[in-house]
C-alpha cells in the first residue's frame, strides 16, 4: 500500500485543473483590464495580481526543494490554474454570503485553535513561514474553506437521500462484490506524506513540509489516539490520503493477499484485534524510499464467503458508495450552474493568448 508521490507530477496537475477554461475565457472577449493588477474579474469583484501572486509563491513552497526553475510557461500554466481556482473561490464565497453562510470569526478562531493544537507555537509559526503566508492569510483562507463547507451542506448534502430501495438494487447488482473468496480485513488508516503536494483535502488543510515535519506530525496524531482521540475524526482532520481521508480513513475491505504486498503493514495489522490499532510504519515507495507514514487501525477481520445484505456493515459501505456519487454528481451540476450564472472575465488569460499570437 502506497501514498502516490506528487514529485514527478510538480507541474503537470495545472493542465488538469486548467482543462480549457482559460483559454474560452480569452476567446470570448479581449477587453482592457480595468488596472494592470486585475488579473480577473467575478461579478464585478476584482482579483489582484498581488493575491495570485501569494499563491503561486506558496505553491512553489509546496514543493519543497525543486531542482530548477520552471520555465516561464510552466510558470503561466500554474498561474493560470490557480487563478481558476480562485475564480471558483469566489464565486462561491459570493453565493454563500447571498445566504449569509460565511464563516465568522468566532468559527474561524476556533478552527484555527484546533488546528493548532498537534504544534508548538514555534512550529506553527515555521510552516507559515515555509508557506509564504502570514497568520492573516491562513485565517482568510481557513474563513473561505469554512464558509465552503457551509455552502455544500446546503446547497449539496441537504440534497442527498439514500433509499432502502436503492441500497438493495446496489447489491443485487453487485453482489459478486460482497463474496469474499479470500480472508479479508477492513482497515481505516491516517497517512501523513513526506512528498510534495499541491493542495490538501483533509479538513483542517493541514500538510506535513518534509521528512522531519511528517515524521513529527505522525507521532503527534499517534499520541492524539493513544489518548483516546476518535481514530476516524483524527484522520478526517489530518490523513493527508486524498482516498480516504473523507471518508475518515476507511480503506473498505482489502483482499488479505493485496495487504501482504506490504509486509511490515501486514505483520503488524494482522497481530491486532478489532479496535486496536499500529504503530507509526514507513510508508515505502517502488525503490525503498520512505515517502510518508501511516498508523493503521483493524475494524474487522472477516473470513472468506459470501456477505448477505442485511449486515450492517454491507449497508453501510452501500450507503457510503452511493453517497459519493451522488453528491459528486450534484456537485459538478452545481459548479456549473454557478458559472453560467456569473459574469467572468480572464484577464491573465486574454494578455497569454494575446502575447502569444504575436
Amino acid at each position: 500500500m502506497q501514498v502516490d508521490s506528487f514529485r514527478s507530477a510538480r507541474f503537470r496537475f495545472a493542465v488538469l485543473i486548467l482543462g480549457g477554461g482559460a483559454l474560452l475565457a480569452a476567446v470570448a472577449g479581449c477587453h482592457r483590464p480595468p488596472a494592470p493588477d486585475v488579473m480577473a474579474t467575478v461579478n464585478g469583484k476584482d482579483i489582484l495580481r498581488s493575491d495570485l501572486e501569494k499563491k503561486y509563491s506558496a505553491y512553489k513552497a509546496s514543493l519543497g526543494d525543486s531542482p530548477q526553475e520552471p520555465s516561464a510557461e510552466q510558470a503561466d500554466i500554474v498561474r493560470l490554474a490557480i487563478l481558476k481556482q480562485m475564480i471558483d473561490d469566489e464565486i462561491l464565497q459570493q453565493r454563500a454570503a447571498k445566504f449569509n453562510l460565511t464563516a465568522s470569526d468566532e468559527d474561524v478562531n476556533a478552527k484555527l485553535t484546533e488546528m493548532k493544537a498537534p504544534y508548538t507555537q514555534d512550529e506553527f509559526d515555521r510552516q507559515l513561514k515555509q508557506n509564504n503566508q502570514t497568520l492573516d492569510d491562513f485565517k482568510r483562507e481557513l474563513r473561505q474553506k469554512l464558509t465552503q463547507s457551509k455552502l455544500i451542506n446546503k446547497e449539496i448534502e441537504s440534497k442527498i437521500n439514500i433509499t432502502d430501495a436503492e441500497i438493495t438494487s446496489y447489491y443485487n447488482s453487485h453482489k459478486a462484490d460482497f463474496n469474499f473468496i479470500e480472508p479479508r480485513y477492513n482497515i481505516a488508516r491516517i497517512v501523513v506524506t513526506a512528498t510534495p503536494s499541491p493542495q490538501t483535502t483533509n479538513l483542517q488543510n493541514n500538510k506535513a513540509s518534509g521528512d522531519t515535519d511528517a515524521r513529527k506530525k505522525i507521532q503527534a496524531l499517534h499520541a492524539k489516539l493513544e489518548n483516546g482521540e476518535d481514530f476516524g475524526a483524527v484522520a478526517m482532520n489530518y490523513s493527508e490520503d486524498k482516498d480516504t481521508q473523507s471518508n475518515g480513513g476507511d480503506m473498505g475491505f482489502v483482499p488479505e493477499s493485496q495487504l501482504h504486498g506490504d509486509q511490515e503493514a501486514y505483520n503488524a495489522i494482522s497481530k491486532l484485534k478489532p479496535g486496536q490499532f499500529t504503530d507509526v510504519l514507513p510508508i515505502v515507495d517502488a525503490g525503498h524510499h520512505t515517502i510518508g507514514y501511516a498508523v493503521y487501525k483493524l475494524i474487522s477481520r472477516e473470513p472468506a464467503g459470501q456477505r448477505v445484505l442485511s449486515d450492517p456493515r454491507v449497508q453501510q459501505t452501500i450507503h457510503q458508495l452511493l453517497h459519493e456519487g451522488h453528491a459528486q454528481l450534484i456537485k459538478n451540476a452545481y459548479y456549473e450552474m454557478l458559472h453560467d450564472d456569473a459574469k467572468i472575465h480572464n484577464y491573465l488569460a486574454d494578455q497569454i493568448f494575446n502575447n502569444g499570437a504575436r
